[in-house]
């Protein structure tokens, strides 16, 4: 019986060296990999400035923090995501506020323009499983006058953009494209993840993706939150190296949300090999997949490019017609008990004990949980060959047959 991962990382010997290089170099911290890694990502999504950050969670509380969410303000989101985007939220103080989801996984625009108030501070869409969301629709709905007349600023900034401000949970993201550019381009605020099982990894880290729209200052924005990702400091230790001074200043109740070099250079090499290597890598096993269940009539196939968007092939969320939540977790037994790891992605956060003791209700999401019910996630990394595609594809049948048969 073969033994194939869901998703674990791609590390090559150029990782590994660039890694060894950092740790010789002396500096392991915030310093140059992480400045390197920032302008790279910048050229690479077409922004003038990112800013790297220990975790994607850190990367939102930064903006929370920016945009000044407090008690009273709403947030809202997606009932299907993972917890981290409405946990974000309340440890912000804010409350979030969840909408049903589309066919394809994304925040529904229409779900989002019944639940604006004029205490709505910002719309967090997901880009679940690397598909992007429909931005024009969403930034028409948060660009109505009816919106911006009943808007109650509360911060400068909010007071700025004069509407809910839209964020990316982009955790998904690297390499999605929208309408022919990055997908991290038509929100204000992207947020990126760097998570070990990401398409680009640092071990543990996120970026901040910064479109904003004027009056706002992407390269002031960049700044304020490089000071509140490192306590507040006004400047860090690479830059107090530089300067051959030792003397620093708090100026804010900043956080500790800075990445450290040595992670920072894993996601560099990554990063540049990239669009030639591992996102048509990942392409590979998607279309591998999507070939293969194409003529099965039981099957449901991920969007992978339309006319107007394309995955960045971060997730293969197949779904089967017809089947309930109790068959789909008895037919992905079957998959694992041959050996192939297979997952679910995710739990909507309707049906999780801290959002179901705050009064959330799947049943307010029915097509949260019509998608829930029947996906399964296959595994999809660069180091996946045809042939363990194949083996892959062939117990899925085979448990599909057995359970629903």
């Amino acid at each position: 019986m073969r033994k194939i991962d869901f998703a674990p990382p791609y590390i090559d010997e150029d990782i590994i060296a660039e890694v060894t290089e950092t740790l010789r170099s002396g500096w392991i911290t915030t310093g140059p990999k992480v400045r390197a890694l920032e302008e790279l990502s910048a050229k690479v999504f077409g922004l003038e400035k990112t800013v790297c950050v220990n975790s994607w969670s850190s990367g939102a509380a930064l903006v929370f923090k920016w945009l000044g969410i407090t008690k009273g303000d709403e947030v809202i989101l997606p009932a299907y995501t993972y917890a981290a985007t409405a946990l974000s939220v309340l440890h912000a103080g804010g409350t979030p506020v969840m909408v049903d989801v589309k066919d394809d996984f994304t925040i529904d625009p229409e779900e989002v323009k019944k639940a604006i108030t004029p205490n709505t501070k910002a719309v967090l869409a997901v880009d679940m499983g690397g598909w992007p969301c429909d931005y024009d629709a969403l930034n028409k709905v948060i660009g109505a006058d009816e919106v911006h007349n009943n808007f109650n600023a509360t911060s400068d900034v909010q007071e700025q953009f004069g509407r809910p401000v839209l964020i990316a949970d982009a955790a998904h993201s690297i390499g999605a494209v929208y309408n022919n550019r990055p997908a991290v381009q038509f929100a204000d605020v992207s947020i990126i993840s760097m998570h070990s099982v990401k398409n680009v990894t640092t071990a543990e880290g996120g970026i901040i993706c910064l479109s904003l729209p004027e009056p706002l200052d992407n390269t002031e924005t960049y700044r304020w939150l490089k000071v509140n990702s490192m306590s507040g400091q006004d400047r860090d230790a690479f830059a107090k190296k530089r300067i051959g001074s030792w003397r620093y200043d708090i100026v804010s109740d900043g956080l500790k949300a800075n990445l450290p070099d040595v992670c920072a250079a894993i996601g560099l090499v990554q990063l540049q090999k990239y669009h030639s290597y591992l996102l048509p890598q990942r392409q590979r096993v998607y279309n591998h997949y999507s070939n293969f269940f194409s003529d099965k009539g039981w099957a449901i196939i991920p969007d992978g490019k339309t006319k107007t968007a394309a995955s960045s092939h971060y997730l293969y969320p197949l779904r089967i017609k017809d089947i309930t939540e109790e068959q789909r977790d008895a037919i992905i037994q079957k998959i694992m008990d041959r050996g192939v790891s297979a997952n679910v992605h995710f739990i909507p956060l309707p049906m999780l004990t801290v959002f179901k003791e705050r009064g959330y209700n799947i049943e307010d999401y029915p097509n949260t949980y019509k998608n829930y019910a029947c996906e399964i996630s296959l595994p999809i990394y660069v180091q996946l060959t045809d042939e363990e595609c194949k083996y892959v594809e062939e117990q899925v049948e085979n448990a599909y047959i057995e359970v629903v048969s």
